[in-house]
């Protein structure tokens, strides 16, 4: 099946700054292009992290006191503190930076960010090397297909060429995104399998079976 690559959705355009950035530098980076991180690069172009805002914040968490003097952040952990005492990129930033590579699906993208509790994937080359960056929003693109678009992949791939039905076996119908399959299979054991692979094509939003009837219940 054709699904998309994460090189025609990521942004190319990407701001970034040198392992060696002064803290204000960074703050002012940020602003200027209205972003809320950039990817940390070494004197060779390769990604060796990432410093975001909440990084930046760490060092006013960590100087907050309350009206005892104390830190208003006591419990720091070790390297919570040392990233607050830093002042340069390499010291602040989160390392190592989530990468994706280009040829990545956008559900093997969306999967590593879930994993990983981030909102954005570098995305770097073999050498590590900076190409781009692909957000949520760029992944959520998908679903932005036409119905159209998604039925035909679902007639000649999925049903087609990978469970070779005749175009006539079965009857796809799409609607924003939500997929309802009838007509007649020859065995119950495919349904499951078929709503699968439907599931997994772009844009999809949701698959409906109740339809299908088989000839013979082989489960």
């Amino acid at each position: 099946m054709r699904h998309r690559r994460i090189d025609r959705l990521m942004t190319r355009e990407v701001v970034s700054v040198l392992g060696d950035a002064p803290f204000k530098e960074i703050v002012r980076v940020l602003a200027r292009h209205r972003v809320t991180a950039v990817p940390v690069l070494d004197g060779k172009g390769r990604v060796i992290g990432v410093v975001s805002e909440g990084d930046l914040l760490r060092k006013t968490a960590d100087r907050a006191a309350g009206p005892d003097g104390l830190p208003a952040v006591p419990d720091l952990e070790a390297w919570e503190r040392a990233k607050a005492e830093g002042t340069r990129a390499e010291e602040l930033m989160s390392a190592p930076a989530v990468c994706a590579r280009p040829d990545w699906t956008v559900a093997e993208a969306a999967r590593l960010m879930e994993v990983h509790g981030v909102k954005r994937l570098v995305v770097v080359d073999g050498e590590d090397r900076l190409l781009g960056i692909v957000s949520r929003r760029d992944l959520l693109g998908v679903f932005l297909r036409e119905d159209d678009d998604i039925r035909r992949e679902i007639v000649e791939d999925v049903l087609g060429e990978t469970l070779r039905l005749g175009p006539a076996a079965l009857t796809v119908e799409v609607r924003d995104g939500r997929v309802e399959l009838s007509g007649t299979l020859p065995f119950r054991r495919m349904i499951p399998a078929i709503e699968r692979m439907c599931a997994t094509v772009d844009g999809v939003v949701s698959v409906s079976s109740t339809r299908l009837l088989y000839d013979v219940d082989d489960i």
